[in-house]
């Protein structure tokens, strides 16, 4: 089938398997290209089939031969309908790993469930024996919890008062004005259900209850904070209160594996591309005048070059994990360097419509959304027959 891109609002509902290969690809040969990272070698990465967990996964893979098990929740495709992004991603990534020698399995479901968990710590044990390294980077806006069966929702909302700003529509380069309404009633203990720590310790848990944490084992999960820009809405809002959660999470963790000589860490990545930021208002904005300096800058990454760099520049140099003032790894450091956010701060006040195209990167925002689901790829031909019946020889 020809398979074009389809947006509905902030969502595309079609995904290219050969672009999503190439974008695998792509950051394959990233990585490969930095030379080898001295890291661990049993590595399992909780949402592992796009953004931060697909890099984490493929840097681990490519720069250190490690040996994978990626979990993640996912849609394969039907006869007539293509499979979801992270669907394709993860067939390519299994397909190159398996070229390379490496071992590569794969677990789809929901990775809240104990079910799933369950799945994991006996495939653990049966291939791997004992992890070394263990990347959470779980993206979901629900939550079933597995012992209340409650289903919770985040929100993204300010609290307290209304938040008002300027975002744009990335599809039509109208820059306008949003209003945001605080949130309400629960809204942010469902957020900290959803997207703060509880998740992350009950799986550190599982795996060390089992013994299949090898010693001085290290577990990372991925977090944001931004500029002062978006605070109200962002760290100061419900996600910052889960981000919180996230955070004193890791001491938690880290304290429950002194046993074992075990660590636990945040690291605070950049603003990037994804299906849930494109729908935050005003981060697209920020994002679009982000990038047209960072890239004018010679400092842009995206995920694969964010990882690696934290990969090869702060977890594995054999000195220890360089943190900030709260314990978290900050990798976020160009982004968040004074020279780029003055610059953004003195170009936010000049965004219009008509002034985006000349001072942001809005074209180079778009591209990036679209590569997320395998269109714009330079190499493939999207006017040729797609196979969209991809399928994955390891999920478990």
């Amino acid at each position: 089938m020809i398979i074009e891109p389809r947006m509905r609002g902030f969502i595309c509902l079609t995904s290219h398997p050969k672009g999503c290969e190439q974008n695998v690809k792509n950051q394959i040969e990233y990585v490969k290209s930095k030379g080898a990272i001295d890291g661990a070698k049993k590595v399992l990465v909780i949402g592992a089939s796009t953004g931060f967990g697909l890099a984490s996964r493929i840097t681990s893979a490519f720069g250190s031969d490690a040996a994978t098990i990626g979990v993640f929740f996912e849609k394969p495709p039907v006869e007539g309908r293509p499979g979801s992004p992270g669907w394709y991603n993860s067939a390519a990534f299994e397909n190159e790993a398996h070229k390379a020698g490496l071992y590569a399995k794969s677990i789809n479901g929901d990775a809240f469930s104990n079910e799933v968990k369950r799945q994991t710590l006996d495939l653990i044990k049966a291939d791997l024996g004992q992890i070394d390294l263990i990347i959470y980077s779980l993206a979901s806006p629900v939550r079933v919890h597995p012992v209340t069966g409650v289903l919770h929702r985040s929100v993204l909302k300010p609290i307290g008062t209304t938040y008002t700003n300027k975002t744009v529509d990335f599809h039509t380069g109208l820059v306008s004005d949003i209003s945001i309404e605080p949130c309400q009633d629960d809204d942010i203990a469902n957020t900290v259900a959803v997207m703060g720590g509880e998740d992350w310790a009950m799986w550190i848990d599982a795996l060390k209850a089992e013994n299949l944490l090898a010693k001085g084992a290290t577990t990372v999960a991925y977090s944001y904070i931004g500029p002062s820009l978006t605070e109200a809405v962002y760290r100061k809002g419900t996600i910052g209160r889960a981000k919180d959660h996230l955070e004193a999470t890791a001491f938690a963790i880290t304290d429950s594996l002194k046993s074992i000589d075990g660590k636990a860490f945040v690291s605070v990545n950049k603003a990037l591309v994804t299906q849930a930021s494109s729908a935050i208002p005003v981060i697209p904005l920020y994002i679009s005048l982000l990038y047209k300096i960072m890239k004018a800058e010679g400092i842009h990454e995206g995920c694969i070059e964010q990882i690696q760099r934290l990969y090869q520049d702060r977890l594995f140099t054999g000195k220890p994990i360089p943190t900030d003032d709260k314990g978290r790894i900050r990798i976020d450091d160009w982004e968040m360097r004074d020279d780029v956010q003055e610059k953004i701060a003195t170009l936010w006040k000049q965004a219009t419509t008509e002034s985006l195209p000349e001072i942001g990167d809005l074209e180079g925002y778009r591209k990036d959304f679209l590569n997320l689901f395998g269109f714009e790829f330079e190499g493939v031909d999207y006017k040729a027959d797609a196979n969209e019946m991809v399928g994955i020889s390891s999920i478990v």
